[in-house]
């Protein structure tokens, strides 16, 4: 919507974990690290934890990205990225298998586990690895944790066959210290924590997006506006995308090419972060922008308009035969 206006080849703050704008702050450079040489070296199981959007899918993918790119020169990687741990342990074998590229007619579990199994020692005779990921995986059961636990009892001699990445929120450590689980906590080689972006990286943050996305002329957040964005996000990268993206089209829409601060309240109120100041909602509705004065109209718009038409269009064709 607002790429060509504020001179961008991209949409810079985009809620998708993509890699390549991965900002490499020093808490996600060493979370980075931590996971991707777990993998390499063939540790077994790595751990990694981090409130919620402080950029943890975008960690696995980018750690994903990059064993790709090294599997093409160094070693064969073998990689599966489970997203929706809520399954059941067939379920869980089933979509392992499956992201694995691991054909098996069989449907039972030994059947399934024989065919993983080869698949893992034939990664490994070709002197690579494979990598089984698993996102939000605070919310896996107890029951499919010591799946998980035996799972990483492949080993051949002095490797582990199968190295295993749990992501989750903070609540995924506190799960482990269960009883239950403590075999399975011993054999975590690295937990490695995420935390939100301080001031200063928040910044650089901000900047190398914009700049990620191809901004050339000054930047649409001037400081005191920038800082009353990074004021609402606390350090939270989702956070700061979603004010950002929020406020870059509210700007276009109003035409500024500069967002001024005191219009950041309105775009955080309208994304429903905070509850709206007294200050707010004593403004009139002729200080506020109204959506369908603004210019220019957007294709979005002239879809919506037309939708609204052709329901007319159709409700007067049925008033039309129940008169007849």
């Amino acid at each position: 919507m607002y790429i060509s206006y504020y001179g961008l080849k991209a949409e810079p703050f985009q809620l998708t974990p993509d890699p390549q704008f991965l900002h490499l702050s020093e808490t996600h450079q060493a979370v980075l690290t931590v996971v991707v040489e777990g993998i390499l070296y063939r540790k077994g199981l790595v751990m990694i934890t981090g409130p919620i959007g402080t950029g943890k899918t975008t960690i696995l993918n980018a750690a994903l990205q990059m064993l790709t790119d090294a599997s093409k020169e160094q070693m064969p990687i073998r990689s599966a990225f489970l997203f929706n741990p809520m399954l059941s342990s067939d379920e869980f074998f089933e979509m392992m298998l499956d992201d694995f590229k691991v054909v098996c007619s069989s449907t039972s579990k030994a059947g399934r586990l024989i065919a993983l199994y080869k698949m893992l020692m034939e990664t490994q005779q070709k002197g690579g690895t494979a990598v089984l990921f698993i996102d939000e995986a605070h919310l896996l059961s107890a029951q499919l944790l010591e799946e998980i636990r035996l799972l990483g009892n492949a080993d051949a001699h002095q490797a582990k066959m199968l190295q295993i990445v749990l992501c989750g929120q903070p609540e995924l450590a506190q799960f482990m210290n269960r009883k239950e689980l403590q075999a399975l906590k011993q054999r975590i080689v690295a937990h490695a924590v995420l935390r939100p972006l301080n001031s200063q990286e928040s910044r650089d943050y901000v900047a190398e997006r914009l700049h990620l996305a191809g901004l050339k002329d000054e930047s649409p957040f001037p400081p005191e506006t920038l800082d009353a964005i990074l004021r609402y996000a606390q350090g939270v990268p989702r956070l700061i995308n979603l004010i950002c993206d929020a406020c870059l089209t509210l700007g276009y829409r109003t035409q500024k090419k500069t967002f001024p601060a005191d219009m950041v309240e309105e775009v955080v109120v309208s994304l429903g972060l905070i509850q709206p100041s007294s200050s707010l909602e004593k403004k009139t509705d002729k200080e506020l922008p109204r959506l369908g004065e603004l210019l220019p109209k957007q294709p979005v718009d002239t879809m919506i308009e037309a939708m609204k038409q052709t329901r007319l269009a159709q409700l007067g064709s049925i008033e039309t035969q129940e008169s007849l």
